[in-house]
């Protein structure tokens, strides 16, 4: 039996919009789990088990547990290859990619910044 994929998630976070995107574009049945970083549950011992880091969004696929928007949608496209949500042609797919390595340095480095203050 296979179990439902779980997403971990905050309904204001871009990045966790982008799977919600993913997961309900391919049709793909998923169950719910927020966190509300108003409330800093993401630094709660049991989301902290399921994602050190403490980010949102976490997708949990049986075993498996990607916490990374970008490699979310990149594993769902690669398991679940009905409804693509990427071209097929390279090129235009590298297009696609484009721009994508910014925004999470930043926010790492956010992170990291913000552990060494404590």
């Amino acid at each position: 039996m296979t179990s439902k994929l779980q997403l971990y998630s905050f309904f204001m976070s871009s990045c966790s919009f982008r799977v919600r995107i993913a997961l309900n574009f391919k049709g793909l049945d998923y169950e719910y789990k927020a966190i509300n970083l108003f409330k800093n549950e993401q630094s709660h011992p049991e989301y902290l088990k399921i994602n050190p880091i403490g980010y949102v969004p976490a997708l949990v696929d049986g075993d498996i547990v990607l916490v990374d928007s970008f490699a979310i949608i990149l594993y769902l496209e690669e398991k679940y290859p009905q409804h693509s949500l990427l071209p097929g042609d390279l090129a235009k797919k590298a297009i696609n990619y484009q721009g994508r390595g910014l925004k999470p340095y930043t926010q790492i480095s956010e992170r990291v910044n913000q552990m060494k203050m404590k």
